[in-house]
């Protein structure tokens, strides 16, 4: 692997991997560390020589639009989500951060990667925590509600179910989904 290339991959890595542990222990994603991991990928985009970097047309040296379009896309994908409850700020804006290192094109095959692996990392915390019980009356509470509110015409505003006990700090989903886009990508350029 090329240094521009290995540079990427441990810069993207360690940022990644720093805010999935502090969303562990916290469960927050904190400012600075989404800001740094923005700068430091734009950056990285702006000065890499164009077709350097990891994967070239890909993702490093994608220059400084494909970043900032990158940006863009990570919050319009996961803000509708934001505003319904199911992520955290902190959430949205890590993702953007994503978005800058991978640019646009990646993001959307990196995103379906996170929610897969949110998916997944959901369903062991649910066991983990003994909350299935709890998780399926809420689901079946929503689904109940929403049907007999599309019946009747009265759509009303959905109550908020009973709170589970455990709660997924998704910056591990971002991480484990991220990080497999890039396993991925090595594999393919290895391969190729």
């Amino acid at each position: 692997m090329p240094a521009p290339e290995l540079l990427c991959t441990a810069a993207l890595s360690a940022w990644l991997l720093l805010a999935a542990w502090i969303d562990l222990r916290t469960r927050r994603i904190p400012n600075w560390l989404v800001a740094s991991g923005m700068l430091v990928g734009l950056s990285l985009q702006a000065l890499a020589p164009a077709g350097m970097g990891l994967f070239a047309y890909q993702w490093g040296g994608i220059g400084t639009v494909q970043a900032l379009l990158g940006l863009g896309a990570g919050l319009a994908l996961f803000m509708p989500l934001y505003l319904l409850r199911a992520f955290g700020a902190g959430d949205v804006k890590l993702l953007a951060m994503v978005g800058v290192w991978m640019g646009p094109k990646l993001l959307f095959s990196t995103a379906l990667l996170i929610l897969l692996a949110g998916g997944v990392l959901a369903l062991i915390v649910m066991l983990a925590s003994r909350s299935s019980r709890q998780v399926l009356a809420n689901v079946r509470f929503m689904l109940t509600t929403t049907l007999i509110g599309a019946q009747t015409g009265k759509l009303a505003a959905l109550e908020a179910p009973v709170a589970g006990t455990a709660r997924l700090p998704y910056a591990m989903a971002i991480t484990v989904g991220t990080l497999a886009q890039i396993g991925w990508m090595l594999a393919q350029s290895h391969f190729s």
